[in-house]
């Protein structure tokens, strides 16, 4: 039945498109770990793995929540598929099931010639969970499509990956499109999710966030019920706002939630792929420092969420920080919007001057509305050719 399953979903598995992640991930591991929010495309990525090296190895995938636990635990699963011969046991949303960790660790230590693949929920802590797989698990985040991918997902436009300075120097060019404005546009609205083009993608984008509210991070923090009203209202909040300057008294009192347990919560949240924490640059270490600014996580999700059209401005530094974080620490700056680095970065659209960056080193306006680069002015939608 399992192996039936499995079969079906790599058979309608389309491999003609992979994410950026694909061949940064160490596969001959004995465990890996690839965690993210819902719906940037986690479960593809691993069956795309199967049906390429299906005939290099016996591959059994498996959901976390299916039927066959009911009656069966993943270690019992592991031994029966080692008896098999199987080599590759892939566990897709691990965190459905109870006590994932501690039998994971059980797996790792009872059959070290197996090799374990498992997907979960970006809000776990996945190697400090009730079993230490913090010295077995290798773990890789993945998040949503870069305007690069949007482009070659939906268009069959390829492009190549370029370093920040290379994108400063104006070098980050599109050889197969004389106008990319159009196409950017369309990306922030609806692109940063592989499932945009699907019908009533809107509704299942907001239907997703309800059940990472509603589910993932109540259940991962063991919240009660109305705990995550408080969340849900805390995300409405901050949707209006963004990117909003923490006021942690004022939200605690919109909210109703504890002073004490708002910060708790903005990070679930931003764990969760619903947020994205600014900090500021104590310490030069990504995730170090006093929060300085708090963004939704992606232009699509402002898009999705907001009653009205999203603030263009809000929109731009979004998309800025959102792509760039994933190969770069970015951080608040006391002078302009960000800082990667030793640079220094202040997003706007076209009429944006350089005042606020003038007698500064290694600073660029990031505009909005502009094809090619000049000088210190490099245009917006080059930062999502990134990654």
């Amino acid at each position: 039945m399992l192996y039936q399953a499995m079969n079906e979903l790599v058979d309608d598995t389309n491999t003609q498109f992979r994410r950026y992640i694909y061949n940064e991930i160490p596969w001959n591991a004995r465990m890996l770990g690839l965690v993210g929010p819902r719906g940037v495309g986690k479960s593809t990525l691993l069956l795309q793995r199967i049906k390429d090296q299906k005939a290099e190895g016996r591959y059994l995938y498996v959901d976390a929540d299916n039927l066959y636990f009911s009656n069966h635990t993943l270690v019992q699963l592991a031994d029966e598929f080692v008896k098999e011969n199987g080599t590759h046991l892939v566990v897709d949303e691990v965190h459905k099931y109870r006590g994932w960790s501690r039998e994971l660790k059980n797996i790792y230590d009872g059959h070290p010639k197996l090799h374990v693949i498992f997907t979960g929920s970006s809000i776990l802590d996945i190697l400090h969970g009730e079993a230490d797989l913090s010295r077995r698990a290798l773990i890789h985040n993945m998040q949503g499509l870069s305007f690069r991918e949007f482009m070659e997902l939906n268009y069959g436009i390829k492009s190549e990956v370029f370093s920040l300075e290379e994108i400063l120097s104006g070098k980050a060019l599109l050889k197969d499109v004389e106008h990319p404005l159009p196409l950017f546009r369309e990306y922030l609205a609806h692109g940063y999710y592989p499932f945009s083009r699907e019908p009533g993608f809107t509704q299942r984008l907001q239907q997703m966030v309800s059940l990472t509210l509603d589910v993932d991070i109540p259940q991962y923090a063991d919240m009660r019920a109305s705990t995550s009203a408080k969340l849900r209202l805390m995300l409405s909040i901050i949707a209006q706002l963004a990117p909003y300057k923490p006021n942690l008294t004022s939200l605690a009192s919109e909210t109703g939630v504890s002073k004490n347990n708002i910060q708790d919560y903005l990070v679930y949240l931003h764990r969760a792929g619903l947020l994205s924490l600014l900090r500021d640059s104590v310490g030069g270490l990504r995730l170090l420092g006093k929060v300085e600014k708090v963004y939704l996580d992606n232009p699509t999700l402002m898009y999705a969420l907001s009653e009205e059209r999203p603030n263009i401005g809000n929109v731009r530094e979004t998309f800025f920080l959102n792509q760039m974080r994933v190969r770069n620490t970015v951080k608040g700056s006391t002078v302009s919007d960000f800082e990667i680095d030793k640079y220094t970065f202040e997003v706007g659209g076209r009429s944006k001057g350089k005042q606020q960056i003038e007698g500064l080193e290694d600073a660029y306006i990031v505009k909005d509305d502009i094809e090619f680069a000049h000088g210190n002015v490099v245009p917006l939608w080059m930062f999502g050719l990134n990654y």
